[in-house]
């Protein structure tokens, strides 16, 4: 059922506290609309919305972390009941001992969702980490998972369902 089953990300996603992720490219296709005025439009799956409701369910968090400034994604994550949003995070590995510090955990009970070369160094302090099948090369050879869906086609979800399983087997919350 689902892709990369094996023992040694099961083992992982058991530990699994806090998933933290990117934006563009993870949550939405990458892709922006302009206008004159600047960013105007994102679009969003709401499986992914969905997923991040189910892990609250089951007492994990969700946490962005991104380099843009939307607006667009703060509105959706309150929408969705994202824990916290990290916007401006240029070396978002940075934000990574800040949050075990507020958090008390260990970087191994960490998940991370990324697509692009300035998620690399998340994706590698991790417990667990994640990437869309359209990611760019280098942090798909550097992932423990390769979803089957692509940014913004449900892969946050995807992610979700995989940890669920993993960490709760036949007692996952799902709604």
């Amino acid at each position: 059922m689902l892709q990369n089953k094996n023992v040694k990300n099961i083992k992982k996603c058991k530990k699994i506290k806090l998933l933290l992720t990117d934006v563009d490219g993870v949550l939405t296709d990458g892709g922006r609309y302009y206008s004159k005025d600047g960013e105007i439009l994102k679009k969003f799956h709401v499986r992914d919305g969905m997923g991040i409701n189910i892990l609250l369910r089951n007492n994990i968090k969700t946490i962005i972390i991104t380099k843009e400034k939307s607006m667009i994604t703060k509105k959706w994550a309150k929408d969705v009941n994202v824990f916290k949003v990290y916007l401006g995070a240029i070396k978002k590995e940075q934000i990574l001992i800040k949050i075990c510090k507020k958090y008390k955990i260990n970087l191994d009970e960490l998940a991370y969702v990324g697509d692009d070369v300035n998620d690399v160094e998340v994706l590698k302090k991790v417990g667990f980490s994640a990437v869309p099948q359209d990611s760019v090369f280098q942090v798909k050879k550097i992932a423990d998972f390769i979803c089957k869906s692509s940014g913004g086609k449900g892969c946050f979800r995807e992610i979700a369902d995989f940890i669920l399983l993993s960490k709760f087997s036949t007692q996952t919350k799902w709604y």
